[in-house]
């Protein structure tokens, strides 16, 4: 009876062992994926405007999944070495905390959540297994992690100072690559403005009110009700933008956004989506909505992922930028690539040459490339970290 005993148990630790060890790389390549459609050519013109381009992408998820970033995986979108094979100088990387079973665009409710049993599997510590305030923290530590182990390759940003250093830093050495922290749904309070500090003191800069489900802070366009900000939520915009932490309209409902756009002191960005003329998803912003986002002198982050651009190709990528820049100016383009955020793309960040060629497609000039490849992400960046003056008494 006892080897008996014995032996069942060594199986099932086996069967365990073998489910923390794989079960996470399998989640993730079943999940972010590259549909491996064929690319157009690269022109040995666009080869050489990429390399010289300062290229921001406003929004990625990589910090959710087990792998460490400095290392070329072979799943997923990007890392380290893929972010310094596509010449990306800044990449703001989002925490994701929670996110709703049977996840849709038209209505979710935020009673269940999928992100507690990948946490698990994943093996993170134990604070963030029902915390979703510890597991922002855990990937902001996972980041300076990485930063520390970079050898100088990656750098953290949150200051004014840190993008200059960067930036100097990458003259004449493109391969050193900057990160911004941003937050995907401000659930992680746990409704308490207080916390707000300690995602600040942890390096978050960036952040939307909601994810795919309505919380205390506003509605979602995925929620059930789909209203607009609540006094709390009224209060955090508020504190972010006198902080220095830029508000990020992405997965806000139609109330949300409007509310955010009339009270917004500072340029409001959207991360990451598409556009409805080019795209006719609820995602997606409205004519109406991009010009409200310009009027704050902010920025449309165009994703690259199917429900976004209503295709994968990076043709449809310059098509909805252009959409943009016809409709309220170049100055408010910019990339948003939902990288490693449960999407199906069609390249991956070393291959962002693709969209630098996609934009000489569509007779963009060198400077319009320029500023919605990264250029107008830093002007908004140097506007929205700096925190604001209060008024004299």
């Amino acid at each position: 009876m006892r080897r008996w005993l014995t032996g069942i148990l060594l199986v099932v630790a086996l069967a365990a062992l073998a489910f923390f060890a794989l079960a996470p790389g399998m989640i993730e390549r079943g999940t972010n994926r590259i549909d491996g459609k064929p690319l157009p050519a690269v022109s040995e013109r666009a080869k050489a405007l990429h390399a010289t381009l300062t290229i921001v992408d406003l929004h990625s998820d990589t910090l959710l999944w087990k792998r460490d970033m400095l290392d070329r995986a072979t799943r997923g979108h990007m890392d380290l070495p893929r972010l310094q094979d596509g010449n990306v100088a800044l990449q703001i990387l989002s925490s994701v905390t929670k996110s709703p079973k049977g996840q849709n665009y038209d209505a979710n409710s935020g009673d269940t959540d999928n992100i507690t049993s990948l946490v698990i599997a994943q093996l993170q510590p134990v604070r963030t297994w029902n915390s979703l305030l510890e597991r922002s923290l855990w990937h902001a530590e996972k980041l300076h992690r990485a930063v520390a182990a970079s050898d100088g390759k990656l750098r953290a940003v949150a200051t004014i100072a840190d993008l200059d250093a960067l930036l100097a830093a990458r003259r004449g050495k493109p391969l050193t690559t900057g990160a911004l922290l941003s937050i995907e749904g401000l659930q992680n309070l746990g409704g308490k403005l207080a916390n707000l500090d300690k995602l600040y003191a942890a390096g978050f800069r960036m952040a939307g009110l909601t994810h795919f489900f309505d919380n205390d802070l506003a509605g979602s366009m995925h929620g059930l009700k789909k209203g607009g900000l609540t006094p709390l939520g009224r209060q955090v915009v508020t504190a972010m933008e006198a902080k220095g932490m830029v508000v990020d309209i992405a997965h806000c409902s139609e109330a949300c956004v409007t509310d955010i756009l009339e009270m917004a002191r500072r340029p409001v960005v959207s991360s990451h989506g598409g556009v409805q003329a080019t795209c006719q998803v609820n995602r997606n912003l409205s004519d109406d909505q991009i010009r409200g986002v310009a009027a704050t002198g902010g920025l449309i982050g165009i994703g690259y992922w199917d429900a976004a651009i209503c295709d994968t190709s990076p043709a449809s990528i310059a098509k909805a930028m252009k959409h943009v820049r016809d409709l309220v100016g170049i100055d408010h383009v910019a990339l948003g690539s939902d990288y490693d955020g449960a999407t199906t793309v069609r390249f991956d960040t070393s291959k962002l040459v693709q969209v630098t060629q996609a934009l000489i497609d569509a007779g963009f000039s060198d400077a319009e490339i320029r500023a919605a490849m990264g250029g107008n992400a830093v002007r908004v960046l140097r506007a929205g970290l700096v925190p604001l003056t209060p008024p004299a008494p």
